[in-house]
């Protein structure tokens, strides 16, 4: 049976091997999908996918495999962005905020944008090496 120690491999051998209990579909980008889902779920789900790409994956996985809070997240999608920083700087101008051209540069928006995600305002998920993308935590 799988997901235990089992014979497998040429008759006689007596190799043992150890495989593994997850499963992975292709074209799901990596969303944890159960064998026993039913085909409307798995229809919904590669729908989703296909919309939304490895970024949808992400979201799925994140709420736990539930398909109805990762399409309720789109509805605060706040963009992507290079880093979380360009995005607290961004909302921070965007505001009005009248910053001096003489404090600009001592102005930490990575650690602003850090108490953000810990203050749980925003959701991060990065899927590049300069693209993170933001939701709001509504």
């Amino acid at each position: 049976m799988c997901g235990e120690t089992c014979k497998h491999g040429s008759e006689g051998t007596g190799r043992r091997q150890r495989r593994p209990v997850t499963r992975h579909y292709e074209g799901f980008e990596g969303a944890s999908l159960s064998e026993y889902a039913s085909f409307e779920t798995v229809c919904a789900l590669a729908e989703f996918i296909g919309e939304h790409g490895r970024l949808g994956a992400k979201v799925y996985n994140y709420f736990g495999n539930n398909l109805d809070a990762a399409v309720a997240a789109y509805e605060d999608y706040a963009g992507e962005y290079c880093s979380t920083a360009d995005f607290a700087e961004e909302l921070t101008r965007e505001s009005g905020t009248e910053i001096p051209s003489s404090l600009e540069y001592y102005i930490d928006w990575q650690a602003l944008a850090r108490d953000m995600v810990l203050n749980g305002e925003i959701l991060v998920f990065q899927t590049g090496f300069d693209e993170v993308h933001i939701f709001w935590t509504r």
